[in-house]
């Protein structure tokens, strides 16, 4: 733990209130804490005293964090809540880049924004153009939460919400879950209930009785679960959707009993980026730095063509096996050729078992497929749904579990004459 200055207690101090804030912080940041959670680190405070600063540190780290993930969390809200005395100050300059003079010349490490945005949940910038220098700013916090908001959230469009909607939204991402049903095999496991004989097993066991033959050994197919393959734009005119996309695929990815066998993500915008092994990471903030870190085209131009045709060349056969779902997120507002845009969304559809895109265009009601990207894509996936909302990234999994579903691919097919 860093050395900080000695912790300066009030006249009267209020240090049940206190830690009671400080888990309520936590838990706005992502760490599992409930009631009985904070009585204990009040008892153990009580028990532990204050003698040693690192004591402090310790007891309640004791008390509220029980995976690896959650230490950065705990540490950096710990730093802002407890420690640092300008702690608001270097909050607010997280949240709002607009305000300068308050935050030194330095990014912010892995989970200190989200630190920021869990103290500050629903606050809102001081008007630093006004007041005297020395004057108090009143910041009024709002942690409240309800069903409604939550709702309203739900189908409010990405590009729309502001900057605590973006957290709050992130936090609902992260308890997504995306399900697909095992896939049948021609590989078989021994069965009690099963439907078909296992002769060479009812064999086997005949020849350790000496060739009588006692019971029917039965078998049945042995299910397994395909990868699910995702191509994520992070155009500019892609990025503030694709930033959440990556959220909901980190939780995918960590999540544990999904039935995915492996989850495989690349970025493209000018050039393809496999960013699979940064989404491994436990921590969504060190994952996606790590990730944007990797993919050099951030914001920049799109060449979905070329980029399609280098992963069908060097990434196809290493993790399109065993009848990988393929995810592809984009506006398909293309620069290249529409005739190679064509070719390769043919074969990248023959590879996968399913192939579904995601278009947040897909938003507007009046949306048709004038641009010649979206007219050459179109034809070569099995679903098109939009992909703007929490809401539509709940109904994905419903797309993934029938085959049947097409989403808006017949209504838009029929609207350029196919």
């Amino acid at each position: 733990m860093p050395e900080y200055a000695p912790l300066e207690l009030p006249d009267e101090p209020k240090l049940a209130g206190n830690i009671t804030h400080f888990a309520r912080a936590l838990r706005r940041a992502g760490v599992p804490i409930g009631p009985g959670r904070v009585i204990d680190a009040v008892r153990a405070v009580e028990a532990a005293g204050f003698t040693e600063k690192r004591d402090f540190y310790w007891t309640l780290h004791a008390c509220f964090v029980n995976r690896p993930e959650h230490r950065a969390v705990f540490a950096q809200i710990f730093r802002l809540y407890w420690r640092d005395p300008r702690y608001l100050e270097h909050m607010m300059s997280y949240m709002i880049p607009a305000v300068r003079g308050v935050q030194e010349d330095r990014k912010a490490r892995s989970a200190e924004k989200r630190a920021a945005e869990a103290l500050l949940d629903g606050a809102e910038a001081p008007d630093l153009s006004q007041g005297e220098e020395g004057e108090e700013t009143e910041i009024e916090i709002d942690a409240s939460l309800t069903m409604s908001s939550e709702e309203r959230l739900r189908t409010l469009d990405f590009e729309q919400m502001s900057v605590a909607e973006v957290a709050e939204a992130k936090r609902m991402i992260a308890r997504l879950s995306l399900p697909v049903k095992p896939i049948k095999s021609r590989r078989a496991q021994a069965s009690l209930t099963g439907q078909k004989v296992d002769a060479a097993r009812t064999l086997r066991q005949s020849m350790r009785q000496g060739g009588d033959l006692h019971k029917i050994a039965l078998k049945r197919p042995r299910p397994r679960w395909p990868n699910l393959v995702v191509l994520c734009d992070i155009s500019g005119s892609m990025s503030q959707y694709s930033r959440m996309v990556l959220h909901f695929l980190h939780a995918v990815a960590n999540e544990k009993g999904a039935g995915w066998a492996k989850v495989h993500a690349f970025t493209f915008g000018t050039r393809l980026t496999n960013i699979t092994r940064h989404l491994r990471q436990r921590d969504v903030d060190a994952a996606l730095a790590a990730a944007g870190a990797e993919a050099q085209d951030w914001e920049g131009g799109t060449r979905i063509g070329r980029c399609l045709e280098a992963f069908n060349r060097d990434w196809s056969r290493r993790v399109m096996g065993q009848g990988a779902v393929v995810l592809v997120i984009t506006d398909g507002l293309d620069r290249d050729s529409p005739d190679r845009l064509a070719k390769q969304m043919e074969r990248l559809h023959l590879s996968s078992r399913r192939l579904i895109w995601l278009n947040p265009l897909l938003r507007w009601e009046g949306f048709a497929p004038k641009a010649q990207g979206i007219a050459a894509m179109l034809p070569h996936v099995d679903s098109f749904r939009a992909g703007h909302s929490i809401a539509s990234l709940e109904d994905l999994a419903a797309a993934i579990s029938r085959p049947d579903d097409m989403g808006e691919k017949d209504r838009l097919m029929r609207l350029i004459g196919v």
